[in-house]
């Protein structure tokens, strides 16, 4: 074999169109307008999404959207780090140049790609596009703002196509496109991408995962409708969430609900910001939530505290103990810190919570996905779960806020009233 053979047998052996399994490459016409590709994790979405990206400026299409749920995923995921990043899987004489202080890549045919958040809707107020390329749309902290903004810019050519690659999850945009005409609706498993993954990887999620109702959305990526016996339920949530001007609050506080270690197997530490205005409803302002040391908690409940101008932080003690307050000061030794103590259960402590919810006085600022699932999906009473530590810091926070600890209510650190 000669070596111009050779290079011809390697250059086959790796395209897509080789490499994809049923359902990767959508059809190549005009005949659809939204390809939505719901995968678990480790299923291949993304380089799905990247190829696709790549055929489009092969073709000729020149204006396109690059969207995830934040801008260091769309840097990271979709462009430049990850093993089916742009970057990554672009052929040598195809490879764009990646501009990051303009969010920007520039083809060599002359084709641009621009970086967007689902963070910053209005980002897209204005742009021009043929092409968009949508990851982890559930994911998105103001979906349908963003998928609207999007909406108005596709406008340019005969063919205006959208690839939305994601795992699913129940709310009302994923609802809305896969009942539309135009949209492609293909599904795919994290088992059907096996061959790619560590068997590890597969084996462990198996053993976690298989047979839960997590991993039917996580694994297989079906959309699943709230747990029947959990406490909050997410038509409630998303008929009251807001997406306005905020009112002014006259309280806020970040809620903390910390992990007793930080190996591999822990739990996270629940930190979610709220406040509460003068007609008595709450908003949830912030989730920092997250899997890390107790060192790297506390700067997230204190950069949280900070950047929400907060009043308070609460803290249960379970757990933690005084360590909770002395980690804490660790970072700031003058952050306003209050010390709660679990004397009641988590049904009993989060049923009021859920009540609020009911009477229509709290409000999501924006979408909070992992906060939300778990608040859905957990049961009272159920022992196979895991604990909630997002929904936890959640109540806590709400509590303190509704006066339901018997202390006062302070607006902005003068006494206004006992609770």
């Amino acid at each position: 074999m000669t070596d111009a053979e050779s290079e011809i047998l390697t250059e086959y052996a790796t395209r897509w169109s080789f490499l994809a399994h049923a359902g990767q490459i959508p059809p190549d016409n005009a005949a659809w307008f939204c390809y939505l590709m719901r995968s678990g994790r480790g299923g291949g979405k993304t380089r799905a999404g990247a190829e696709w990206v790549l055929q489009r400026v092969r073709k000729g299409y020149r204006s396109i959207a690059l969207i995830g749920a934040k801008a260091s995923d769309v840097r990271d995921i979709m462009i430049e780090l990850g093993d089916s990043s742009i970057m990554k899987v672009a052929r040598p004489e195809e490879r764009p140049e990646y501009e990051p202080s303009k969010r920007r890549l520039t083809f060599p045919n002359g084709a641009v790609a621009v970086a967007f958040s689902g963070e910053e809707p209005d980002q897209l107020r204005g742009p021009q596009h043929d092409t968009a390329w949508v990851d982890e749309l559930a994911k998105f902290k103001y979906p349908q703002e963003t998928w609207d903004n999007l909406m108005m810019g596709l406008r340019l050519g005969e063919n205006p196509q959208v690839f939305i690659t994601t795992t699913p999850r129940p709310i009302p945009i994923i609802k809305e496109l896969l009942k539309s005409p135009d949209t492609i609706d293909v599904r795919f498993s994290t088992y059907d991408n096996a061959e790619n993954l560590s068997p590890k990887f597969l084996a462990k999620i198996k053993e976690k995962y298989e047979g839960t109702r997590l991993g039917r959305q996580e694994l297989y990526g079906e959309i699943l409708d709230d747990n029947p016996g959990a406490l909050f339920h997410r038509n409630v949530i998303d008929n009251l969430r807001h997406t306005g001007k905020l009112p002014q609050l006259i309280r806020v506080l970040t809620g903390v609900d910390p992990a007793v270690s930080s190996g591999e197997e822990s739990a996270e530490t629940g930190i979610i910001a709220a406040g509460v205005d003068a007609a008595g409803h709450y908003y949830v302002l912030a989730d920092a939530s997250l899997h890390g040391s107790p060192l790297e908690w506390a700067r997230a409940v204190v950069r949280t505290h900070h950047e929400r101008q907060g009043d308070r932080v609460i803290g249960e003690t379970n757990n933690g103990g005084e360590l909770v307050e002395a980690n804490l000061r660790r970072v700031d030794p003058s952050i306003p810190y209050k010390a709660v103590h679990a004397s009641r259960g988590k049904a009993i402590r989060a049923e009021p919570i859920a009540a609020l919810y009911e009477q229509g006085k709290v409000h999501h600022v924006g979408a909070f996905p992992q906060l939300e699932d778990q608040m859905c999906e957990w049961v009272p009473g159920d022992p196979n779960q895991k604990s909630p530590d997002r929904m936890d810091a959640l109540v806590w926070a709400l509590t303190e806020l509704s006066g339901q600890t018997g202390g006062h209510i302070w607006a902005r650190g003068k006494k206004i009233g006992a609770s």
